[in-house]
């Protein structure tokens, strides 16, 4: 993953990165999943990731635990040295003082993390 490289807007956030591959980019968003099936030119790859945004990050996700079992959890933190979550039963995750569940998962995210 040494060779992925960061793509950032105007304001210098982090949208994604772009990840050579034979004669173009394989598009991938800041959890590390690929956004292309298939390698783009540079810009077409920069562009998917400015309409991308990171709007995405705030949607409810659902979370499968080891044990089959999901539970609804929304994204704390991103970074490639992790992706921390909290559990988001009845937006708990956004009530003041709320004691929820937390969990760490490797970055990129697997399967285990999907949209709900």
């Amino acid at each position: 993953m040494n060779d992925w490289i960061e793509h950032r807007r105007g304001d210098r956030e982090l949208l994604g990165y772009l990840v050579p591959e034979g004669d173009g980019f394989v598009v991938h968003d800041l959890l590390g999943r690929p956004r292309t099936d298939v390698p783009v030119d540079w810009l077409v790859g920069e562009e998917l990731l400015d309409e991308l945004g990171i709007g995405y990050l705030a949607d409810k996700w659902m979370l499968r635990l080891p044990d089959g079992s999901e539970r609804p959890v929304r994204i704390a933190e991103v970074s490639r040295t992790g992706i921390s979550l909290v559990a988001d039963e009845y937006g708990a995750a956004a009530a003041v003082g709320a004691n929820v569940d937390r969990f760490r998962l490797p970055w990129p995210a697997g399967d285990q993390l999907r949209p709900a």
